[in-house]
């Protein structure tokens, strides 16, 4: 049985088994201190019954005004346990916890060559709501999809109208 928590700082001598994914963007020890520090709630794990870390999702709540959103920093689920609904419950997760904090909208970033992802997030919900050109470093650069999914504080659903051109990453607020 998946047992989810909060993430702790223990868990991050304990997570290069779900990290090593190529997919899955890595960060140093002071950007995950940094998130658990001010956003503990949008950072949550999910743990094997032998205390294996299966996969964890971290984000935080970001924006003024209308723009006041819940953003996934990172959600990476472990090969040997994908395709068992982890990833949309840590999700759900975030999502409950955007609501609470009164969010408009929940929003993340996905590389466009990652068909699986996005479809797991269409089926979530979300949408593309623009693309970000030259988002993640590589060689070359790869563009990154904006995808969102709107809280119920946004009752006309305007932070989902999809932008009809492209940004640069310097546009993202």
């Amino acid at each position: 049985m998946t047992t989810i928590r909060p993430f702790t700082c223990e868990d991050m001598l304990k997570f290069n088994n779900v990290n090593l994914d190529p997919l899955t963007e890595t960060y140093g020890l002071s950007f995950y201190t940094q998130y658990l520090a001010h956003w503990p709630e949008f950072f949550q794990v999910a743990e094997s019954p032998s205390g294996e870390i299966m996969g964890y999702i971290m984000g935080k709540a970001e924006g003024l005004g209308d723009n006041w959103h819940g953003h996934v920093t990172a959600l990476t689920v472990s090969p040997d346990y994908r395709r068992l609904g982890i990833a949309a419950t840590l999700m759900n997760i975030l999502e409950d916890v955007s609501e609470k904090k009164k969010a408009y909208f929940v929003d993340l970033f996905v590389r466009v060559s990652n068909k699986v992802a996005i479809n797991m997030y269409k089926n979530l919900g979300y949408i593309v709501y623009r693309t970000v050109l030259e988002y993640y470093s590589g060689d070359p650069d790869e563009d990154a999809y904006d995808m969102r999914k709107a809280c119920s504080r946004d009752v006309h659903k305007k932070s989902v109208i999809p932008l009809s051109h492209p940004v640069r990453p310097e546009e993202v607020d």
